[in-house]
């Protein structure tokens, strides 16, 4: 009766290591990201022309979006997101408005008066 109740034992602690070994390996793969991780989009708007336009951008949750712009004209670039946000753009070179993305999903950033889409950020996990 020992020896089974020694065995038991061990298996017991044997499954609760392999438990607690697993459960803390989910939490660092969960953040791959580090929080001072950023993305940078350059964005063109010259004699009506938008660049880039209409192109996909990958990011991951808790990653900073960086929006460098140089634009000859006046703009609002609206960020659909949540929360949203809208940076005024002004007609001069070196402009930079940054956000983090916290939800996963999809993410337009277009240009209000121009009506263009400049991308759309697939936000993943």
């Amino acid at each position: 009766m020992t020896d089974r109740r020694l065995r038991y034992g061990l298996l017991t602690l044997a499954v609760g290591s392999l438990l607690v070994g697993c459960a803390s390996g989910d939490r660092s793969a969960a953040s791959t990201t580090p929080a001072s991780a950023s993305r940078t989009i350059d964005i063109r708007i010259a004699n009506g022309t938008v660049s880039p336009a209409n192109t996909r951008t990958e990011a991951e949750v808790g990653e900073r979006i960086v929006l460098r712009v140089d634009s000859d004209t006046t703009d609002e670039l609206h960020v659909h997101s949540d929360p949203a946000h809208t940076f005024p753009v002004a007609a001069a070179s070196g402009q930079e408005f940054g956000f983090p993305v916290t939800v996963p999903g999809q993410v337009e950033i277009e240009l209000h008066h121009a009506g263009r889409t400049v991308t759309t950020l697939l936000v993943r996990q």
